[in-house]
């Protein structure tokens, strides 16, 4: 894992994101407030929930730490983060002591392929949601990453336009959470 060195680390940097139904639109339709930065986001196809369910499509309510981002290309980031490698999957199988977890392949468990063949998995910060302590069925993967332009629906994360995710990168302070709901 690398994290970008700067020369005053953390300066004036956004270390809370909050992240709440666009009020009006649909379920998945959300916003996303970064300090003064406010910035249309896409939800679960099933908007908020406070039980969250392995499959249910729906974004998890909570304080959640972005833990550390796979990136495609080094970016100048403040937050850990490692290139994703074409081979790194994301166990979301429910029924394995792996689940929610980064796995190496080969595996004959359900997983997330990390390195997709559009550009939504381009960014991909890790939200601690469900990892510790990690309870089977609960979700998997719930991740931060980039949108369809269109903003459509994710399966449980939150996800930002690439030109936007472009934007709030470099603002991100060492130790970002996201507040959802």
């Amino acid at each position: 894992m690398r994290s970008s060195t700067m020369a005053n680390p953390g300066a004036n940097k956004v270390r809370r994101l909050h992240v709440s139904r666009r009020i009006g639109g649909r379920p998945h339709e959300g916003r996303l407030v970064a300090g003064a930065l406010v910035l249309p986001c896409a939800l679960g196809r099933a908007g908020i929930t406070h039980d969250k369910r392995e499959g249910d499509g729906a974004t998890p309510a909570g304080r959640w730490r972005l833990l550390y981002f796979y990136l495609r290309k080094p970016a100048q980031l403040q937050a850990t983060w490692r290139v994703t490698r074409k081979d790194d999957i994301w166990c979301d199988d429910a029924r394995s002591f792996l689940y929610n977890r980064p796995l190496r392949p080969p595996s004959r468990l359900s997983h997330e392929e990390m390195w997709r063949k559009d550009s939504l998995y381009d960014v991909v910060g890790v939200m601690d949601y469900n990892i510790t302590p990690r309870v089977r069925g609960r979700g998997s993967a719930i991740f931060f990453h980039i949108a369809t332009e269109e903003l459509g629906p994710t399966a449980g994360c939150v996800a930002l336009r690439a030109q936007d995710m472009a934007r709030l990168l470099p603002m991100l302070g060492r130790g970002a959470e996201i507040v959802v709901g």
